[in-house]
């Protein structure tokens, strides 16, 4: 009733609400001092200039704030992390933030560049509730891969739409690598659901999967659903197919589909559970309460996503089980990804037997025989969880770096700050100003060449109004859409000073960048200075600073006199001769060293470009 933390983060003229900042930050600070927590996690549900993002019972403080959110809640990190920082060294402790965070690109279009991961020890992806029944599309809770049928992204031509690349983004891939552009793997954690979504009356789709469920009388419809030209209000399942009952606030049922895994097992195996009038299921009085039909499993083994489908009543139940967890932790293991966060534990499930007098005897374990020959039935449980830990138990290290690639031996003072978005609706394309500080104290020559990543949750068509020739060098992902998974993580873009426009020092570049899909970053930025590749300081605050009045390149360890080259040895192939590289051989591979023009270089990735003639290839010496 008093705008939670809209109203606590920002006042109702758009400035940032420092104060009320303040009293929170130091409140939750306290708490978990008192309490012995390891941190604080933040769910706030959402800080985006989207239009109608959030509980529709918040609409009137929400909305007239919109286009202040994102800097309030960048205010709230930067308060949160300074607070929990200064209590680490105070109790000899390191206290976590962490933040529970959309995985929708719609919800993410209206973060920007998502800048306050550089705050956080982990973000967790709320990659579920993909699809529910605020629309009528009837999909998946929390697929891990887009399929290119997701009829939501279609409705809005998502998939025709060049500009997208065809890519899909209501998926666990997508929302992962757009973090990945920011923050190393292992910081990183995805949501995996233990309860269900679903709707009633579905026509269409293939065992109602892609179907359409409309609520019969859109004048019923609740605040904050079936919003949108393109969208009517779905019409969610209820009775024994909704069984945690929420209700609007008027107190009638909302239909959601929304169950604990355990009794969507019990309907997948046709039992009806002796824990119904707990949970105020009355078939006697009311048909929506009978156990009717079949509840038949399904699998999308593309999307990695289960659901059932009654044919007889046309209920569909987006459901996660212990088969597809396991996938879904594979992946995590091969990606290096931090690990899993899942809501809510009470929904996981095992197989259980009864006596003759109806009590709990043995665990079953999760082998599910016995609930499957009608001997048993399914309660809260551990399965899912059980399956999670057992391969993270045997898994290798999660990843720890940021870039893929090397970086340079040496940083120089570029600072970067970005912004200049558009808010809501108008921020399509993507039209950030991305301003780059020369701090070095050198002039920059017209003509100097800047680089840095950005993730492949934007296709690979990034480019810029400035002048500075932006593009993408180096795709991560070349195929026309991202059925199954998008291939890499990073693209590398580069741009230019213009050849007539130098650098001063202390002074200024603005790039005017355009982009289609969110992303998180830029990151790894590198400048090449008269033919020698550097990182910038701020991301590499480990790499020593470049003395750029005298040096003549990084330090390579093994030749401590960077103006001599000891060449011996030095090509990509040992049946080479010990030549200048001459265009042979075709190309150098991550980490190879060749001699051009008296100078050696290192690749920075598979190149086939002139040493030295491009960010490719750092100098090591000469």
């Amino acid at each position: 009733t008093e705008g939670g933390f809209y109203t606590m983060t920002t006042n109702a003229d758009g400035s940032i609400n420092h104060a009320g900042i303040e009293k929170f930050a130091t409140s939750a600070v306290e708490m978990i001092r008192k309490y012995k927590f390891d941190g604080v996690d933040i769910d706030y549900e959402y800080p985006t200039s989207m239009a109608g993002a959030g509980n529709p019972d918040d609409k009137n403080f929400m909305e007239p704030r919109r286009a202040y959110l994102w800097a309030s809640y960048q205010e709230l990190m930067r308060v949160l992390r300074e607070k929990l920082d200064q209590a680490s060294v105070d109790d000899n402790i390191h206290y976590m933030l962490t933040i529970a965070s959309p995985s929708s690109g719609y919800l993410l279009r209206g973060m920007e560049t998502f800048d306050v991961t550089k705050y956080l020890d982990y973000v967790n992806i709320m990659s579920y509730d993909l699809h529910g029944a605020w629309n009528d599309h009837v999909g998946h809770n929390s697929a891990l891969y887009d399929t290119g049928k997701d009829s939501e992204l279609a409705a809005w031509n998502v998939y025709g739409t060049s500009q997208y690349g065809g890519m899909g983004y209501l998926n666990t891939d997508w929302a992962y690598h757009y973090f990945r552009g920011s923050m190393p793997a292992g910081r990183i954690n995805i949501g995996v659901p233990y309860y269900t979504r679903g709707w009633q009356d579905v026509t269409g789709g293939e065992n109602g999967l892609w179907g359409k469920a409309a609520l019969p009388n859109q004048a019923e419809c609740l605040a904050g659903t079936g919003e949108g030209e393109k969208n009517n209000c779905g019409n969610g399942a209820v009775g024994i197919d909704n069984m945690w009952h929420d209700t609007d606030p008027k107190g009638n049922e909302m239909g959601a589909g929304s169950n604990p895994m355990w009794h969507a097992k019990n309907l997948e195996n046709g039992i009806f559970g002796s824990y119904a009038t707990a949970y105020k299921l009355d078939p006697a009085n009311d048909p929506q309460d009978v156990l009717t039909g079949t509840y038949e499993r399904n699998y999308d083994s593309v999307a990695v996503a289960p659901w059932l489908w009654n044919a007889e009543k046309k209920v569909f139940l987006s459901t996660e089980d212990e088969a597809s967890v396991g996938v879904k932790s594979d992946y995590i293991i091969d990606k290096g990804i931090g690990g899993v966060m899942f809501w809510e534990l009470a929904g996981d499930y095992n197989c259980y037997l009864f006596d003759a007098n109806g009590n709990r005897t043995t665990n079953v374990d999760d082998t599910e025989n016995a609930c499957k020959t009608g001997n048993g039935e399914f309660h809260m449980g551990n399965t899912m969880t059980k399956a999670i830990y057992n391969k993270f138990a045997a898994a290798t290290p999660y990843g720890n770096k940021l870039s893929d690639n090397p970086m340079p031996l040496e940083a120089v003072d570029i600072t970067v700050s970005i912004g200049g978005f558009k808010v809501g609706d108008q921020n399509y394309p993507i039209n950030p100003k991305i301003t780059f500080t020369n701090n070095t104290g050198t002039d920059l020559p017209g003509g100097t060449e800047f680089q840095f990543d950005i993730p492949t949750s934007s296709p690979d068509n990034a480019k810029d109004q400035s002048g500075g020739g932006l593009k993408v060098i180096v795709s991560g992902h070349t195929k026309s859409n991202n059925i199954g998974g998008l291939e890499g993580n990073m693209h590398r873009a580069a741009f230019s000073l213009p050849a007539w426009k130098a650098l001063p020092a202390g002074d200024s570049y603005e790039l005017d960048m355009v982009y289609y899909l969110p992303i998180s970053g830029p990151a790894n930025y590198t400048v090449n200075i008269n033919g020698v590749d550097y990182a910038f300081a701020f991301e590499y605050s480990d790499l020593p600073l470049a003395d750029l009045s005298g040096s003549t390149g990084p330090t390579d360890p093994g030749n401590p006199d960077p103006g001599t080259c000891d060449t011996t040895g030095l090509s990509v192939y040992p049946d080479l001769p010990q030549t200048d590289w001459q265009g042979n051989p075709s190309h150098a591979n991550t980490g190879d060293k060749v001699v051009n023009d008296g100078k050696v270089y290192q690749a920075n990735w598979w190149t086939a470009s002139v040493p030295g003639s491009d960010g490719s290839w750092s100098k090591v010496c000469g």
